[in-house]
């Protein structure tokens, strides 16, 4: 069977493109001949056909992807099942499950049950907290037994992996010899990867065996998302050396999986300083050739716990404006704890109101929503403004909470309500939808 990639090739439209085109309004054509390019993947593995359809990339709105999943101290499969619905009730576009405690192929099963998004993993997570279950050493994992369970993993319906490829031994010694780093290591697949690599005094086998990754990939047409396993956790480490040679061979790994006919996307940055976002979002689509680009965050400040979910909305927005295709949401429990299901809540929606902004900033044709928005306020017509947020149920709630005598105005101004006393003054000039000549 041939992976969407390769049938965008030979000229073929699927019905996913179908679905991806009328979802973003856009022609089947403009589709298929970006995803031929590799510049839009549309995850969606043979052996979950009722998935939700989602494309990524070009052109298309910004996505938004939720994290979930069990930990060493808190493994409890109905709470990730409850979160994982949140996920899909908030409009989260799809889902990583990247349990770490517990049982984890039946936590991974009852998750792909649950929702109708489309789920990605990391295969290193289990890889690893298996052989430190079974020997007490990272170090002892058989890179065979490791490629075994992405096969597993991807015929249990994976449709997108974050696989750690990009990590060899040069970018290891680049962390040496720049003298290791400010904020560490933090991603849990990298750091485990290199324990491995150092304990072995071996290569990746993942980097190594690129084409078999690719090749198992292909076989479910799964999206090879590859990994940033030496991001930076801290914005001191932003495009360091070590986070940089990462990136050049994830972006050089994007080109040849596209080439053996895998669905691919680049992973990125971690935390950034908001004046290094464009940068950052412009090297990635130079190098790889416009692959699709997952983002994490990205955290423009270090020193936001309690509050990372609009610390990361702040970089979402400026990573969704310049380029960025999908963005992996943060949640207030970031860096301090497992996030529970409020948490995912405000994640999701602080993310998908990030992605919005980025994409109103990038494309003014998106901007038609906002300005019936405006009217709607304008005019006090609440019912109809509410029927045209984002968060309709949350607006009204708070406007209930604390409900005006005159229901045309609000208690933010009772009887001194702009709105109402600029519609008397300018009643005779209001022509259609706009108030003069330049409201465009």
């Amino acid at each position: 069977m041939k992976t969407q990639l390769e049938m965008a090739r030979t000229g073929s439209i699927t019905k996913e493109m179908e679905k991806v085109a009328n979802d973003e309004q856009v022609s089947p054509e403009t589709i298929r001949d970006l995803v031929a390019k590799g510049e839009i993947v549309i995850p969606c593995n043979i052996n979950r056909p009722n998935q939700n359809v989602v494309g990524i990339g070009t052109g298309l709105r910004t996505k938004v992807n939720a994290s979930i999943g069990t930990s060493s101290d808190i493994a409890d499969v109905e709470l990730e099942k409850r979160k994982a619905k949140i996920a899909q009730d908030e409009k989260a576009d799809t889902l990583m499950e990247l349990s770490t405690g517990g049982d984890l192929d039946m936590i991974r099963r009852e998750i792909l049950s649950a929702t109708q998004l489309p789920v990605g993993n990391v295969p290193l997570y289990q890889a690893f907290s298996e052989t430190v279950s079974k020997y007490h050493d990272p170090g002892k994992m058989d890179p065979e037994y490791l490629f075994d369970l992405i096969e597993k993993q991807l015929a249990d319906g994976m449709s997108f992996m974050a696989i750690h490829c990009g990590i060899n031994r040069f970018s290891i010694e680049r962390l040496r010899k720049q003298g290791y780093r400010y904020g560490g290591l933090v991603s849990k697949g990298g750091t485990f990867m290199v324990s491995w690599m150092e304990a072995n005094n071996r290569e990746n086998p993942l980097y190594e065996q690129f084409d078999r990754v690719c090749s198992l990939m292909k076989k479910y047409d799964a999206v090879l998302s590859l990994g940033n396993g030496i991001r930076a956790g801290a914005i001191h480490d932003s495009h360091d050396r070590a986070q940089m040679a990462e990136m050049i061979v994830n972006c050089e790994l994007a080109e040849l999986g596209r080439d053996m006919g895998c669905q691919m996307m680049v992973e990125g940055p971690g935390h950034v300083p908001l004046d290094e976002i464009q940068g950052n979002i412009m090297l990635e689509k130079r190098m790889s050739g416009n692959a699709p680009y997952y983002v994490l965050g990205p955290l423009p400040a270090d020193s936001g716990a309690g509050y990372d979910h609009i610390t990361a909305a702040i970089g979402a927005a400026n990573a969704a404006r310049h380029g960025a295709d999908l963005i992996c949401y943060i949640t207030p429990a970031e860096h301090l704890a497992l996030p529970n299901e409020d948490d995912v809540r405000e994640g999701i929606r602080a993310t998908r109101l990030a992605a919005r902004i980025g994409d109103i900033a990038a494309n003014p044709g998106k901007r038609e929503q906002e300005k019936q928005v405006a009217i709607a306020r304008r005019d006090t017509k609440w019912d109809e403004h509410m029927g045209l947020l984002m968060f309709p149920e949350q607006a009204k709630k708070v406007r209930e909470s604390r409900t005006p005598e005159n229901t045309r105005t609000c208690t933010m101004c009772g009887d001194f309500c702009a709105m109402e006393r600029g519609a008397e003054l300018f009643k005779d000039d209001l022509t259609g939808d706009k108030i003069g000549c330049s409201h465009k």
